[in-house]
């Protein structure tokens, strides 16, 4: 007979120019933006944003925003993209500002990896980031589904900080899964050899996103995003938003 104890899967998709490549459609799928979007996404949804709409244009952003009457926010590389009010910095919206309204975002890469997903047929898409870090690792094990780690990336080009976060759910989850994959494995190397400064370890690997926001004097906004668990929320996305989800 059939084993019934057979542990769910768990892969990772290191670049979203990869997800082909897996099951997307039996899968629970983690968008992983550390820098700064998925960080962005748990900050405000914890500070009491009612939803966040995430889309891939700068068009639609500022379309749905006027419908809806939302705040409109994201980037392209790294700044605020012409013609939306506000950035992907997790310090742009505490709770004094976003309390009750509604965000809608688009990024470089996270949100563009969120709709491919989608496109997909993901079973379930929720986001991850070092801040909401073990609120996703307590969902994936309860939930007891299969897995797909899905980094955002840099333009399709692997990157440190989302693997690195990749790394730290397996940490922290891979005694319930089933984990047959290479790329986890690099991951789960690569945080192993990170885990005790991330920061430091981002800076001394030369990361190029590391470069790209210090260039933009955003050493604050790294340091933070590379911190566990300070605002545990689920962001889970249902009926073309993400919401704040019950653990």
């Amino acid at each position: 007979m059939p084993s019934t104890s057979a542990k769910p899967s768990l892969y990772t998709c290191l670049s979203p120019a990869l997800l082909h490549l897996y099951d997307v459609s039996s899968s629970i799928v983690v968008i992983i933006d550390v820098l700064r979007a998925t960080s962005t996404i748990a900050t405000a949804l914890h500070n009491g944003a009612k939803a966040i709409v995430p889309v891939d244009s700068v068009a639609d952003c500022i379309r749905i925003g006027k419908q809806i009457d939302a705040i409109t926010a994201g980037e392209r590389d790294g700044q605020v993209a012409e013609g939306l009010q506000y950035g992907n910095s997790p310090f742009e919206y505490p709770e004094s500002f976003v309390k009750g309204k509604t965000l809608v975002l688009t990024t470089t890469n996270g949100t563009k990896l969120l709709h491919m997903a989608l496109e997909k047929g993901a079973q379930e898409i929720i986001t991850g980031s070092f801040p909401n870090l073990s609120a996703v690792c307590t969902h994936l094990i309860k939930r007891g589904k299969n897995v797909i780690l899905g980094c955002a990336a840099w333009k399709d080009r692997i990157n440190i900080e989302d693997s690195l976060f990749a790394g730290a759910v397996i940490d922290q989850v891979r005694d319930h899964f089933d984990i047959q994959c290479d790329s986890s494995q690099i991951a789960s190397t690569l945080f192993q050899n990170g885990k005790d400064d991330l920061y430091e370890f981002m800076k001394k690997h030369n990361a190029s996103h590391y470069h790209r926001l210090n260039n933009y004097g955003l050493e604050k906004d790294i340091r933070y995003c590379l911190s566990a668990d300070s605002t545990n929320v689920l962001p889970l996305y249902t009926g073309g938003k993400l919401v704040s989800t019950v653990i």
